[in-house]
């Protein structure tokens, strides 16, 4: 997300102008709110009857709030109201599609979770992994926003997603290729979609709800049944050609361990995903059957085999986020991985290993969890629409969702 400035708009013209003029009053009013509008108008730079026009704008679409409570008096004149982000109105939905359940939520504006289910799909793949949740989500989203109006919904998925076209390009473990997620999605819910690849998307909410330092850069890995990066340079996350970025399924951590299906030995996603992981404890007797979260409540449990597998995880991570630490120096390097969200111990060794391996950071702080914590994945969802919502605020619609079950489902 490009963050608007007092230069950018002076570029800009007529609708343009009015578009780039509108983020940036809703981006200071996330950033500082609650917040008076004379606070607004130094914060972005503009005038301020040009605030005022701005705030009717977003306020008539339910966007922002003023906060009478808060008024300031005692001064000359009127007393100054603040505004902030309409956290009681309207919500976007979100679905994140793993390889054996989907999770879905409703989130309000600053991508707090106000409903959140799940539906397994384990044996499924392509479309009709996507059948469960279908079936599921238009009444989720109608029952659960109780009358407040639903903006539009986030979808995420591992792999290589095409944001431009909607469309996962190719998700292996789903043995998805060129799958129209966009278009299912929109003809079974009515709704405006956004898609795109979770690592991406916990990137971009990190930038607009998390750490402040995550705006100048941030390099973020997704440890789970599949492996993804993103990088965030000034507030914008990389996508590159055809939105093919953040592959680093073969990046080397290891000289042994498993071979990975290009053949090779020490692939990260060989090594390090949670496929591979729950194989190993199963091989090991640690777990009955290959499920990392098992695993990890069996170190919750005391379970010494257990907890010294995910510290191995957490090494082979922490050699990653050396290698990508040295090539581009971010200042925050993000892990989402669930051991070390439900236990800090883990990514301490991520850190520490970071540190040691790396040629330029010797902090092991700058090594971080996501900061939706237990709740990243349903956020991720969620924050494909949210960012939109953010960069485009007016071209947000009001929408009506359907919930009778729709004929796509027939093909899912």
């Amino acid at each position: 997300m490009s963050w608007p400035t007092a230069e950018s708009v002076s570029r800009t013209a007529g609708d343009g102008r009015r578009d780039t003029n509108a983020a940036a009053v809703l981006t200071a009013v996330l950033d500082h709110g609650p917040i008076a509008r004379s606070g607004i108008a130094r914060l972005s730079g503009l005038s301020p009857a040009a605030v005022s026009r701005q705030y009717l704008g977003l306020a008539r679409r339910g966007l922002v709030r003023e906060r009478p409570d808060l008024a300031v008096s005692g001064g000359v004149g009127r007393p100054q109201v603040p505004v902030d982000i309409d956290t009681e109105g309207p919500l976007v939905g979100g679905i994140h599609i793993g390889v054996a359940y989907s999770t879905f939520c409703l989130l309000d504006l600053r991508g707090g979770v106000v409903a959140r289910a799940q539906a397994h799909h384990t044996g499924l793949t392509s479309a009709a992994a996507l059948g469960p949740a279908l079936r599921r989500l238009p009444a989720f989203l109608a029952e659960r926003a109780a009358g407040r109006p639903v903006l539009g919904l986030g979808a995420v998925i591992g792999g290589w997603v095409d944001p431009v076209e909607g469309t996962v390009v190719r998700h292996v473990p789903l043995d998805m290729h060129q799958l129209p997620l966009r278009a299912l999605l929109s003809r079974a819910l009515g709704l405006p979609v956004h898609v795109d690849n979770h690592a991406r998307a916990i990137a971009q909410f990190e930038i607009l709800f998390g750490r402040p330092a995550a705006r100048r850069s941030v390099v973020h890995l997704f440890i789970g049944n599949v492996v993804d990066a993103a990088v965030g340079i000034a507030g914008v996350v990389h996508h590159g050609p055809r939105s093919a970025a953040g592959d680093i399924a073969h990046l080397p951590v290891a000289t042994r361990g498993e071979r990975c299906s290009c053949g090779r030995v020490g692939c990260l996603q060989a090594v390090a995903s949670d496929a591979a992981l729950a194989e190993r404890a199963v091989a090991a007797g640690v777990i009955p059957e290959p499920e990392a979260t098992l695993l990890v409540d069996a170190a919750a449990a005391g379970d010494r085999r257990a907890d010294r597998l995910l510290r191995d995880r957490a090494r082979l991570v922490g050699r990653a986020a050396a290698l990508l630490t040295d090539v581009l120096n971010p200042d925050v390097v993000l892990v989402t991985e669930l051991s070390s969200i439900l236990n800090p111990e883990y990514r301490e060794v991520m850190g520490a290993e970071l540190a040691e391996r790396s040629h330029i950071c010797d902090d092991p702080a700058r090594l971080a969890g996501p900061h939706a914590g237990p709740a990243v994945l349903p956020v991720a969802g969620g924050t494909p629409a949210l960012s939109w919502l953010y960069r485009s605020p007016l071209q947000v619609p009001t929408t009506t969702i359907r919930t009778d079950e729709p004929s796509v489902l027939d093909a899912c």
